[in-house]
């Protein structure tokens, strides 16, 4: 074998290994429940406040608003920050929730644009809205924190809907004075229906909702709990997650850029490693419901802004990872796994169908290779389904179709797509990096809609 064939199984072997890696290491094979789900844990209600960030959200503010009802929770502020929204968000805010100017206490120093005004509801007493300049979404959130009164915060996005349980787990988590940072599980949102009240999971939706159903699956209970348990969780999502406000405000709060979820994760991990005993977890309990793109066009957006986010994190901090290469494991995994592997399969593989269609090869090495990739996929999609229904995701058995041909397209279809949004985000962030690029909402009342 010459060196060019060992070489190609080298880094074919390294592509295989990480996917198996997270594959096992996300299995729980401990009977013992978490620290956070004991019944011996304090029940006192810590105070927390709710972020959320809100540009041109006048299509979903109600549904939004209307969440809040459904917290089982008590010891709560709500904190929805317009940034200098152009439709009438604002406007449907001071006609739902009744808004009264006020005067609230300025917290830390962090950077924001000007406050046009501060305001609380009189017919909701727990949710406070801060009317800004527009800024963006970092800056939005520094505006949050900053008026922020309690020590807990937790960040949603404005399509983000909280489990009835969310709070009161994120309350028993950080009952551990060490934990300065959680993400919670995200669902899809328009894969659930309401029924008697309650959100069921239901795959009688678009095709395309549902590939992302089953990425999402995937992509938190098997790659983020892996990376939980090896603590090297890269990134907490900007759609839900907890934080200790002082640690917030003691690394700058968040920086402007097309992803600040990954940059604020990479700054908390920085900040836990300077000191002992402090943590960062993932709580798959912990549970929020989020609207995904239901267009190709908005899903190519989202997958570029978050291929962008990445990119942009490994020139910032590459240096650092680098040197840091065997003695953090954010940085291993970054590098070797997420860019290393990341960059070097999709080449693989776009290379590999490329060659098989030119040049007609279906020799037994090639067809190993196909079949292996093909198995591990399947694995990835199997098991974290078993694990979606561990955690009380189950489907309908009329659902077993959908299911079935949803698996089939993700296998031979969606996985090249994401390969594709992989090489398009970051060739993008090289030509331009700047840009949200904002997806459009559905405006949909998912309160009144029930399981057909």
């Amino acid at each position: 074998m010459d060196l060019f064939s060992i070489t190609n199984l080298i880094i074919i072997g390294i592509c295989l290994a990480f996917p198996i890696f997270h594959l096992l290491n996300s299995l729980n094979l401990k009977k013992s429940q978490p620290y956070y789900l004991k019944r011996k844990l304090s029940l006192n209600e810590e105070s927390i406040s709710i972020l959320v960030p809100c540009y041109n959200e006048e299509s979903i503010i109600e549904t939004t608003i209307q969440g809040i009802g459904q917290l089982n929770y008590t010891n709560y502020e709500l904190i929805l920050i317009n940034d200098g929204s152009t439709d009438r968000t604002f406007e449907k805010m001071k006609q739902l929730l009744d808004l009264e100017l006020i005067n609230k206490d300025r917290v830390g120093s962090l950077e924001a644009m000007p406050i046009k005004g501060i305001y609380k509801s009189q017919n909701h007493a727990k949710v406070i809205v801060i009317d800004k300049m527009n800024g963006g979404k970092a800056d939005s959130l520094n505006a949050g924190i900053s008026y922020a009164a309690n020590d807990i915060v937790i960040t949603l996005d404005a399509d983000s809907i909280l489990d009835e349980q969310a709070l009161p787990i994120i309350n028993r988590a950080f009952q551990d004075p060490n934990l300065i940072a959680a993400g919670g599980m995200v669902h899809v949102l328009q894969g659930r229906k309401y029924q008697r009240g309650v959100l069921k999971p239901s795959l009688k939706v678009k095709s395309i909702i549902r590939l992302q159903i089953l990425d999402y699956f995937k992509g938190f209970y098997i790659y983020k709990t892996s990376l939980s348990k090896v603590d090297a969780l890269s990134i907490i999502s900007g759609a839900f997650g907890a934080f200790k406000r002082d640690v917030l405000i003691s690394v700058g709060g968040y920086r402007k850029t097309v992803g600040e979820d990954i940059d604020i994760t990479i700054k908390i991990q920085n900040y836990k490693n300077k000191r002992r005993n402090l943590k960062v977890i993932f709580i798959p309990e912990a549970i929020c419901y989020t609207e995904v793109p239901e267009s190709w066009g908005d899903l190519i957006k989202q997958r570029t802004r978050w291929q962008k986010a990445f990119t942009d994190c490994m020139v910032l901090y590459f240096k650092e990872f680098f040197t840091t290469f065997f003695k953090n494991p954010i940085s291993f995994f970054l590098l070797a796994d997420a860019l290393f592997t990341g960059v070097i399969c999709s080449i693989l593989t776009v290379s590999s169908l490329t060659y098989i269609v030119l040049l007609n090869d279906y020799s037994p090495f090639v067809i190993f290779l196909l079949t292996l990739s093909l198995f591990i996929n399947l694995s990835y999609s199997l098991i974290s389904l078993a694990k979606a229904i561990k955690y009380g995701n189950r489907f309908s058995f009329k659902d077993s179709g959908l299911l079935v041909l949803t698996l089939f397209l993700d296998l031979f279809f969606f996985r090249l797509m994401l390969i594709y949004f992989f090489l398009i985000g970051t060739v993008q962030y090289f030509v331009n990096k700047e840009g949200w690029n904002k997806v459009a909402r559905t405006g949909r009342e998912y309160h009144i809609e029930q399981v057909g």
